[in-house]
């Protein structure tokens, strides 16, 4: 597999802050989203057991499966192989690639960041999500997100690097999870890769 990175560090978001993780960033991504941070083309060709081997470095139970889209390359062998270590697998996904039957028994926590306001066509092809996470900026329609069917909905607010605009977009968020509280807040309360906690293994 193209793995941009393999790191070590606390679960940021969603459902799952604060859960030590080993995260496992794949390379490539179908979508060019402006608000990307994540440098995630750079990559190194990586077998599913050496993939193993870096995670077995680490004694977390919990592995995120991220990119880029992790979609485009994931394959159920792999989440077999994790199973087999007595690994918790949840994968992070816009949502846009199809999930056969054969994956979708296999991992543990789909967590659904769809990119409808940054681009329009990115449709949802999944059948089942666990957890729905949308990133928001100011002035969002959120009747997109209405019939959309998931176990957990949160609502994050889009870092733009603007101190008072992120304030309104925060606020934003706030009352409409007050109006509609199905949705709960999600925050990015550790970066990845965090210099302080993460001890970073592959970045070519």
């Amino acid at each position: 597999m193209r793995v941009n990175e393999i790191f070590y560090s606390i679960q940021g978001e969603g459902r799952f802050t604060g859960t030590p993780s080993v995260f496992i960033r794949l390379s490539g991504c179908n979508l060019r989203c402006e608000f990307c941070d994540t440098e995630h083309q750079p990559y190194k060709d990586l077998t599913e057991d050496e993939i193993m081997q870096e995670i077995a470095k680490y004694p977390a139970k919990h592995i995120v499966i991220t990119g880029g889209e992790p979609l485009l390359q994931l394959k159920g062998s792999f989440i077999e192989k994790l199973h087999r270590a007595d690994k918790f697998v949840q994968i992070e996904t816009n949502g846009t690639r199809p999930l056969d039957e054969f994956h979708l028994t296999r991992i543990d926590w789909i967590t659904c960041s769809p990119k409808f306001e940054f681009c329009p066509n990115a449709d949802i092809k999944l059948h089942h999500i666990d957890e729905l996470k949308v990133v928001v900026k100011k002035g969002q329609d959120m009747s997109k997100y209405d019939n959309i069917i998931a176990q957990e909905y949160y609502v994050q607010p889009c870092d733009v690097k603007d101190e008072k605009e992120n304030a309104e977009i925060l606020a934003q968020a706030i009352n409409f999870i007050k109006s509609h509280p199905k949705w709960k807040l999600s925050l990015q309360n550790l970066a990845y890769g965090c210099a302080d906690i993460s001890s970073h293994i592959h970045r070519p």
